[in-house]
């Protein structure tokens, strides 16, 4: 056991009489700790959340109120990031996140969102199917509700704050790791959300499927503008685009101007997200991981 997990054993110690606390003596990941501590309690909703975000004190009076309707199964918190103006990386993921909780909102009011993210979220026990230790436990625990017929929702007033990843290197890691356990979950689990009603497939398919093949979409695009343009006769314009794209991307890259450096997160974050599939597809698993070392403190 590490000189932190020492240190963190030595606290939650002191909160013996109010907590049931489990040490592990390795690191077996995240999912199979939040399945052993969801195997021995007893409560009928369980709320889970990370490590690194902090959690407003009304929340569990929030999800509670929730779940006075039976026909809902999980709730969501609505997560916040406090700290858009840390960098360019930090403001274009601060953008994505509001961009995504619109979307969500959005799909609440035609039925269920697909899926919660792990930052707060609510489940009713009798309804949290365990995921193997591989995979990620929020979208699976959350999907795996609505695949059992019951309604995923957001908390608008359970609020979560996190801190966004502000160094571009370990945001574009994070986006590899994040969607190849994303799709390791998507390949478990399709057999059985294909089965849904259309309305939920076709959320589920234009939010979360598509924009994991993102960057490969706009390679073939522009593989197809270019050759369209060869094919009709504008050779000169067919090599002009990529060479004007190279330069807006260097540009971009060293930080001539904010439009083109929030331009070069958002072609990142779909780089590392198709990376991240690729190497779903070639079965690689992340169990175990470091979170990013910008934002430990």
């Amino acid at each position: 056991m590490s000189v932190t997990q020492d240190i963190s054993r030595d606290i939650l110690r002191a909160y013996e009489t109010q907590l049931d606390i489990h040490f592990s003596p390795e690191r077996r990941g995240k999912t199979y700790g939040m399945n052993l501590l969801a195997s021995r309690a007893t409560a009928p909703i369980l709320i889970f959340t990370d490590a690194n975000v902090i959690l407003d004190l009304s929340c569990v009076a929030d999800f509670q109120a929730h779940f006075r309707d039976p026909r809902i199964g999980c709730v969501c918190g609505n997560l916040n990031y406090t700290n858009d103006a840390a960098s360019m990386t930090a403001s274009s993921g601060s953008l994505y996140w509001r961009f995504e909780e619109a979307l969500k909102r959005l799909e609440m009011r035609t039925g269920s969102m697909m899926g919660a993210d792990g930052s707060a979220f609510a489940v009713r026990r009798t309804l949290r199917l365990p995921p193997p230790d591989h995979i990620i436990d929020d979208m699976y625990v959350s999907l795996m509700v609505l695949v059992q017929g019951a309604r995923v929702v957001q908390a608008s007033d359970a609020r979560a704050f996190e801190e966004s990843v502000p160094a571009g290197g370990e945001e574009f890691r994070r986006k590899i790791r994040i969607a190849c356990q994303a799709f390791n979950v998507h390949r478990l689990i399709w057999p059985h959300l294909r089965r849904l009603d259309a309305l939920n497939v076709y959320k589920y398919v234009s939010h979360k499927l598509i924009r994991w093949f993102t960057i490969y979409f706009l390679i073939l695009s522009a593989l197809a503008l270019d050759g369209a343009l060869l094919l009709a006769g504008f050779a000169k314009l067919a090599v002009i685009l990529p060479s004007l794209a190279a330069t807006i991307f260097a540009l971009g890259w060293l930080g001539a101007a904010r439009p083109l450096v929030q331009v070069i997160d958002i072609l990142a974050a779909f780089a590392g997200t198709g990376w991240g599939v690729w190497r779903s597809m070639r079965g690689e698993r992340y169990q175990t991981w470091t979170p990013a070392a910008s934002i430990r403190r």
